[in-house]
């Protein structure tokens, strides 16, 4: 099978391509501008002017820099650089703008690039520099202080313990929350021969994986966008990965699938496959936008999952899986799991019940209350 190596333009923007003013502008967004720590390149209506003499391209740069100074954008999204995370601002973008239409006209929504922590160090695992808020600390900051208006966050990287000044009122529709096999010489894991090696940087997949094949291996700082891993399988760094299916769908990289795994072998992180959306907790404005986007059923599935990582205080360095659904009665149906990390043990436990807020959250914590009972002194020590 061939591997899609292909990344979306927007992504390939970094510091120093965007620092330096290209040749000719470049149009990113069909409304509104993208910058990195606060320079902003516009994408001005103007045809490109080359080679047509200097006072041309002065005329030029004029007329684009006064436009510049009448286009104050209404909301300012911050978002890591990924391609992944700038799919998901840029999702977030398109529904601002259909639902409000103030917001589809020229430069009302400006998508702010913040480098995270976690974007910078690849070469370490999460667990060891700090967990999964390396992915969030620097655009809750710029949040803080106003340098931005909304966030948008991949939920499953945001710890259960909003920083104070903010809130996160809303979560889009989530995606599939599966995992995706991917291997260029098995069909599925069952199918890998003794002694592969399986690339991931999550403990979640590694407890799960050794779990059900204790003789295949895991290679643990398997870092990096969706891309780089891809690039890694390619070259025979591993013989197979796990990725989530939904950053593949929001990427429209489906095609390097290989297989799902189902949920009843590889349950999901919570909050897999979720997009969140934060603004500060005094900006009402802000609130009622983001507010308008927001998807209840799976809001309430979220803060379910999220009760019951909260409750067994979960970190990168423990193995857990949580994911809450609603079945055909519509009812909740949520399933949890705790692990240790070489997969020897995997504790497992689930709940049904009403799909209202309140019943959500009791199942969570419920749940979260029996696995810490069930695993004893020291497992999330380990």
């Amino acid at each position: 099978m061939s591997l899609t190596m292909d990344i979306l333009s927007s992504s390939m923007l970094t510091n120093q391509s965007l620092m330096a003013r290209p040749s000719c502008p470049v149009n990113l967004s069909s409304s509104g501008s993208v910058s990195v720590l606060g320079f902003s390149l516009p994408s001005p209506r103007m045809a490109c002017v080359r080679n047509h003499g200097i006072g041309v391209i002065r005329a030029s740069v004029a007329v684009e820099q006064q436009t510049q100074k009448t286009r104050v954008a209404l909301i300012r999204i911050g978002t890591r650089g990924s391609p992944l995370a700038l799919a998901q601002a840029y999702e977030t973008r398109d529904k601002l703008m259909a639902k409000h239409a103030e917001l589809a006209e020229e430069g009302a929504i400006e998508i702010v690039i913040i480098k995270t922590t976690g974007d910078k160090i690849l070469t370490q695992p999460l667990a060891d520099i700090g967990g999964k808020g390396l992915f969030t600390k620097e655009i809750d900051e710029a949040l803080i202080n106003s340098d931005i208006d909304i966030a948008v966050h991949s939920m499953k990287d945001v710890p259960t313990y909003l920083p104070e000044k903010t809130i996160l009122p809303c979560n889009l529709p989530r995606e599939d929350v599966r995992d995706a096999f991917i291997s260029l010489s098995a069909a599925s894991l069952a199918e890998l021969p003794e002694g592969s090696v399986i690339g991931t940087a999550s403990l979640r997949r590694k407890s799960q994986i050794l779990h059900r094949f204790p003789s295949l291996k895991v290679e643990e700082n398997f870092r990096g966008n969706v891309q780089t891993r891809l690039r890694k399988l390619s070259e025979g760094v591993v013989q197979a990965t796990l990725l989530a299916l939904a950053g593949l769908k929001r990427l429209n990289m489906t095609e390097n699938v290989t297989s799902i795994l189902p949920i009843d072998e590889m349950l999901p992180a919570v909050a897999q496959g979720a997009i969140g959306i934060a603004c500060r907790s005094d900006d009402d404005k802000m609130a009622n936008y983001i507010a308008s986007l927001n998807h209840e059923e799976t809001r309430l599935a979220v803060a379910c999952e999220r009760a019951f990582l909260l409750t067994l205080d979960g970190s990168c360095r423990t193995p857990i899986a949580g994911y809450a659904s609603k079945d055909e009665d519509g009812n909740c149906i949520f399933r949890g799991l705790v692990a240790s990390p070489d997969g020897t043990r995997v504790i497992e436990t689930s709940r049904k019940g009403l799909y209202t807020y309140e019943d959500m959250i009791s199942m969570g914590k419920d749940a979260g209350k029996e696995l810490l009972s069930q695993a004893g002194p020291g497992f999330f020590d380990s």
